[in-house]
């Protein structure tokens, strides 16, 4: 999830020793189901060649590498120390690669992927609009976009999941971590556009059949797309 403009990798490279625990505790375990999911949306038969921006300390490209053991994966991380505990995670697979970079630059060739993911990394771009634009630059016609974000909840039991997200959330960031960071993890999702406008971002992309789906109260959602 590692991209931020006041701080960037070096906030990530700060967490990373704790940031696996920590996000089993903070989602209450539900993000490792929250990534089967996003895993599971992509809308492509039998990709080759599958990209994994933001990839932090790599828990997308293990899903990624059972889901589709024939594939070439590829992860894109600013932290380094985040990208030093993903490669400990898939070690030996000469299949997974990764390397330290930006979403804002993707240093790939236009339509070089199959299926481009991304769990919980747009919110904390610099330029969202321009991520989305990269990704989708070096997705293959009929390629697939899919994102998992955290959101602000909304609906009736909206009121539930905000007191876990804005007041429980730092709290345990607070007292884990001992850190900033995690103050901003509330702070960025109450900034997040509404499911309507990340969607527009994906069709400015020039990607179709564009969805959100919403998670757990509305605290979380999957975008996807293709690439036209």
């Amino acid at each position: 999830m590692s991209e931020r403009a006041d701080g960037g990798a070096k906030m990530f490279d700060a967490i990373a020793p704790g940031y696996d625990r920590l996000n089993r505790l903070m989602s209450l375990g539900l993000d490792r189901v929250w990534r089967e999911r996003l895993v599971r949306s992509i809308a492509v038969a039998r990709p080759a060649r599958i990209l994994d921006v933001a990839t932090g300390t790599g828990d997308v490209l293990l899903r990624l590498r059972e889901e589709y053991p024939h594939a070439e994966l590829v992860g894109i991380d600013p932290s380094a120390e985040m990208l030093a505990r993903a490669a400990a995670k898939l070690r030996g697979d000469s299949k997974v690669s990764t390397q330290q970079g930006s979403a804002m630059d993707l240093p790939y060739a236009d339509a070089s992927f199959d299926a481009v993911t991304v769990a919980f990394g747009l919110r904390n771009f610099p330029d969202r609009q321009r991520g989305v634009l990269e990704m989708a630059r070096v997705l293959r016609p009929g390629g697939a976009l899919s994102i998992l974000e955290l959101t602000d909840p909304r609906g009736l039991l909206a009121p539930i999941a905000r007191v876990h997200v804005h007041r429980i959330v730092p709290m345990l960031g607070r007292w884990l971590s001992r850190g900033a960071p995690y103050e901003y993890l509330s702070e960025s999702i109450a900034a997040f556009p509404p499911p309507a406008e990340v969607c527009a971002w994906l069709r400015g992309a020039q990607l179709t059949r564009v969805r959100a789906t919403p998670m757990t109260l509305g605290a979380v959602h999957i975008f996807a797309g293709i690439r036209c």
